[in-house]
């Protein structure tokens, strides 16, 4: 087992990255000092490791519920989250209950955004069964639900106070699934790290294949990205914001499909192109990074076309984006492999990629 530190203070927390976690009661030994566990999970989750990780919960001899919502993208929306507060009001949950999100992103985001607002906020643990959550959503206490005119847009920050990576779980995730968490693999090696790239690059078949070894590098290496990151810019003031590479677009592409048509890591795949595309266009890097870049996207299985909505439609869905500021859209784009900055773009240059890339 590989253990990190998210550095946040009083606020800080622990990442473990290893096999059979979910069997191991000293890593919820947050829960020692709670009245109340509610495991809120999904109804493909429920049936593979609620009743493990329930069993595991037992030695704190604390009343335990599970909480099973449906599963999907497209019931990240206030309908849903409002099942776990029926469910914690309806039991007697109080502000020292602990809740356990087990399951991937949407779960991870629905429990940490109920956990900031239940009783102004109660404690919980992040146990990603995904890769996308595991080297991505479940790190930062970035928290939320969709708004049908925009992703991730109602939500708060609130940090968990333990992440328990469980490899074994990646076993069981659909070929699609797993290729969605590569693209936010290959996303911190295009923004932080060319020589992750490199390796990425050269494990494309490992990963496919889901080998333990080179996904246990993989997660951990995007783990001390993102929590470098998380560490010196919390709340997105600044150097976070690069962590959504591609995300302007590929929120864009999910909010235009339907959330759920595509799954979000294979819209930050697609919006990668378009973000890299957009940086070849402004000179920053070269026609023949930008194919390199393509090439590692196809080679995780993910989409390099979006959608076409026509560039009107794709202005208009990504104004509604965390980082528009007074009206001005502004992009996450490489300043070369391995470093990654945000700024505004002329409509024109952004349009041109739009067409280029068959969006519009």
């Amino acid at each position: 087992m590989k253990t990190l530190e998210v550095d946040l203070g009083n606020r800080s927390y622990p990442i473990y990255i290893g096999s059979d976690l979910i069997d191991q009661a000293s890593l919820f030994s947050a829960c020692e000092k709670s009245t109340s566990i509610y495991i809120v999970t999904n109804t493909t989750v429920a049936p593979l490791y609620a009743a493990r990780l329930t069993k595991t919960l037992e030695a704190f001899g604390k009343p335990i519920r599970t909480i099973t919502l449906p599963d999907g993208e497209s019931y990240k929306d206030w309908e849903n989250l409002q099942l776990i507060f029926d469910d914690l009001l309806k039991f007697g949950a109080d502000r020292q209950t602990m809740l356990i999100a087990l399951g991937g992103g949407v779960i991870g985001d629905m429990t940490g955004f109920a956990a900031a607002s239940f009783m102004r906020g109660v404690r919980f643990i992040q146990v990603p069964t995904t890769l996308l959550a595991q080297v991505d959503s479940s790190v930062g206490g970035k928290t939320g639900i969709n708004h049908p005119l925009g992703k991730n847009m109602i939500g708060a920050f609130h940090q968990p106070v333990a992440v328990i990576a469980d490899l074994n779980t990646l076993k069981t995730l659909p070929p699609r699934e797993l290729s969605a968490g590569l693209a936010e693999v290959v996303k911190h090696g295009a923004i932080a790290d060319a020589q992750f790239l490199d390796w990425i690059e050269a494990n494309a078949e490992a990963l496919l294949a889901c080998d333990t070894s080179a996904m246990g590098h993989a997660v951990l290496r995007s783990c001390e990205i993102k929590s470098a990151v998380v560490s010196a810019d919390e709340r997105e003031g600044g150097i976070r914001a690069t962590l959504n590479f591609g995300h302007t677009f590929g929120h864009a592409i999910e909010a235009g499909m339907g959330y759920g048509e595509w799954l979000h890591g294979e819209a930050v795949g697609c919006g990668m192109v378009m973000g890299a595309d957009l940086s070849c266009r402004l000179n920053l890097i070269s026609r023949a990074e930008l194919e390199r870049l393509i090439k590692i996207i196809k080679s995780m299985n993910l989409p390099t076309v979006p959608p076409k909505f026509g560039a009107e439609r794709y202005m208009e869905l990504m104004q509604v984006d965390k980082k528009t500021e007074g009206g001005q859209i502004r992009y996450v784009i490489l300043e070369k492999i391995g470093k990654a900055q945000i700024k505004s773009v002329p409509d024109t240059q952004v349009i041109e990629t739009l067409s280029a890339t068959g969006a519009a």
